[in-house]
């Protein structure tokens, strides 16, 4: 019961729209489509499962890679916040700052990787860590894996249904609150950055 004892509702909701805005699985569905008739059909089974596992086991061992450089969590969450602070700006303003979009196959590189759990996801999933309990950052990662197979799965299907003005909104929304969370995020690990030294 131990692990349980943290289990939050409303932490998991906050983890999941985090990742699930960096991740931007909805307005990357153009990305899909174009990959998928350039390679054939896209593995979304593979392609999630991967993503999922990348970002479980950077949330886990990305911890000690930083111990390791001595760096500690704060700093690296605030780092992160201005990379999504970067993301946000670029879906709000849809400028491309870093987008890969060539690959030599479609399943893992670039759908897993970095489409899915790129840097800018593997930045939230350990500054997340500096904020929330490990158990419901596994349920937001584990619920965005869920969404991107579905996603993958009818990624033909939903451009038709939803069209480009629709996706173009849901971007614009989603960097909203990227940005908001991006402040959130830099505030929080400042103080507590600022803290640390005052108490050392």
């Amino acid at each position: 019961m131990g692990v349980f004892e943290d289990f939050s509702i409303k932490e998991i909701i906050t983890c999941f729209m985090v990742l699930f805005a960096v991740i931007d699985i909805i307005g990357s569905i153009p990305i899909v489509v174009s990959l998928q008739q350039k390679f054939g059909q896209i593995e979304a089974r593979k392609a999630s499962i991967t993503a999922g596992g990348i970002m479980l086991v950077f949330l886990f061992v990305g911890n000690k890679i930083l111990k390791f450089i001595g760096v500690d969590v704060n700093s690296f969450a605030i780092a992160g916040a201005f990379v999504i602070f970067i993301i946000a700006l670029e879906m709000i303003l849809g400028i491309e700052i870093n987008k890969t979009s060539e690959a030599k196959s479609a399943s893992i590189v670039p759908i897993a990787f970095p489409l899915v759990a790129g840097a800018g996801t593997l930045t939230t999933t350990l500054s997340l860590k500096a904020e929330f309990h490990d158990i419901n950052i596994i349920f937001g990662i584990i619920l965005n894996t869920i969404f991107v197979y579905l996603v993958l799965k009818s990624a033909t299907w939903l451009e038709k249904k939803m069209g480009e003005a629709t996706l173009a909104i849901l971007q614009k929304v989603f960097g909203i609150i990227l940005l908001a969370i991006s402040i959130k995020l830099f505030t929080a690990n400042f103080a507590q950055l600022v803290q640390n030294y005052i108490n050392f």
